[in-house]
């Protein structure tokens, strides 16, 4: 187990942080690939659960809501505009099925799905956060943006891989055993500070005006909100009976599963870094 998830780190980390040194267009165009592979994942789950959805739509709406505002020529806004009319769209869509019921809930059920999804568009977001902030705050070979990016990928593997070793050495009390049977409070535990250490890590090489605490408190709360977004995810899979949401990475299941953690760590960085920075 442990052999597959390093190969299946190897093949994902470097093309991530590649994107993240070479910055916009490319952190985008990676996320509007794993945003259209974790939504096929999404629905697929959804209709194991016995939720029906209009695939398709959702997938293009999930693309909408990650995407939307870098959409050019439309103005500033665009992407609550696109929503709107994908929103329109998923309800006519509802409309065509004979059974009203069916119909309302495809359209939530899109909805819903495209929306959690596309919240991995808070990761480009994070480039760019923060107007008001100087970008000399961090060291000019990595950039503001692509530091705060760091901040998330990195804590959320760190986490993620503190978690898996200290879980499966030291793990005795079961976290939350009826959505994940596997996580136990010892492999949070350790993986809290597998997050600190990493965004402590990204503070010393590209955001020095960062205070220290600041820093730490940033790996609790994206390691905290992260595994969240993988408990969310186990309750969706465990609906559908199934382990994996996919296989498309040995030892990790598929995209969704990878993305899991940063579709809630995202938005709380972000926001931080916008409004509290």
């Amino acid at each position: 187990m442990l052999r597959d998830r390093a190969r299946s780190a190897a093949i994902l980390i470097p093309p991530l942080l590649l994107a993240v040194w070479f910055g916009e267009p490319w952190i985008s165009a990676i996320v509007a690939v794993v945003v259209l592979l974790a939504a096929v994942e999404a629905f697929r789950l959804l209709t194991a659960a016995g939720h029906a959805s209009f695939a398709s739509l959702g997938a293009v709406l999930a693309m909408v809501v990650a995407l939307g505002d870098s959409v050019r020529p439309l103005p500033g806004g665009s992407g609550l505009l696109l929503l709107g009319v994908g929103v329109v769209l998923v309800g006519i869509a509802a409309l065509t099925r004979e059974d009203p019921r069916e119909g309302l809930a495809a359209f939530a059920a899109t909805t819903l799905g495209a929306i959690w999804v596309g919240l991995l568009g808070y990761v480009p977001r994070l480039t760019v956060a923060g107007p008001g902030v100087d970008p000399d705050a961090a060291l000019g070979w990595l950039g503001a943006g692509r530091a705060w990016v760091l901040v998330l990928i990195l804590g959320v593997w760190a986490f993620d891989t503190a978690a898996y070793l200290v879980g499966r050495r030291f793990g005795r009390r079961r976290l939350i055993p009826h959505i994940s049977p596997g996580k136990t409070v010892e492999g949070v535990a350790g993986g809290l500070v597998g997050g600190i250490v990493a965004a402590l890590l990204v503070r010393w090489l590209g955001l020095p005006t960062l205070p220290a605490p600041a820093a730490v408190g940033l790996g609790i709360v994206v390691s905290a909100f992260g595994v969240t977004g993988d408990l969310v995810e186990s309750l969706l899979k465990r609906w559908a009976g199934v382990k994996d949401s996919g296989h498309l990475f040995p030892g990790h299941g598929g995209m969704l599963d990878r993305l899991d953690s940063l579709l809630f760590g995202a938005p709380v960085l972000y926001y931080y870094f916008l409004y509290a920075w």
